[in-house]
């Protein structure tokens, strides 16, 4: 999705050998590249997420950066990161935002939009 100029692309994937069915424990990990196709730098600020599980429980999550870094993305670059997050249940979905400055000081908030944290095949 674009928002503001700044296109974010999200990929996710299961990671079996961090969770346990057993204790509702099941661990994903999602990797987030965001590219700054406006005319300007920006530096993400700060990040906010809602983290939703099949029975509804909603954890957020907020603070300053990303993976403990609050990058510059010159314009046509891209930053990218891998961080991940542990539900309840096999499958849920998480969005958010960040929250973003431009060299004007503009400051701005660019959507996350939701995407699913599902285990392999349980969806067709």
């Amino acid at each position: 999705m674009t928002m503001r100029n700044i296109d974010i692309e999200v990929k996710t994937h299961f990671i079996a050998s961090h969770s346990d069915e057993t204790v509702g424990e099941y661990a994903f990990a999602y990797s987030i590249t965001i590219t700054n196709q406006s005319d300007v730098s920006v530096q993400l600020l700060k990040r906010a997420w809602k983290i939703t599980d099949a029975d509804h429980k909603i954890t957020r999550v907020a603070g300053d950066g990303v993976v403990g870094e609050q990058p510059h993305i010159a314009p046509g670059e891209s930053y990218s990161y891998t961080s991940g997050t542990v539900i309840a249940t096999p499958i849920g979905t998480m969005e958010g935002f960040y929250t973003m400055v431009d060299t004007t000081g503009d400051r701005f908030d660019v959507e996350i939009p939701s995407f699913r944290l599902a285990i392999p095949n349980i969806i067709h």
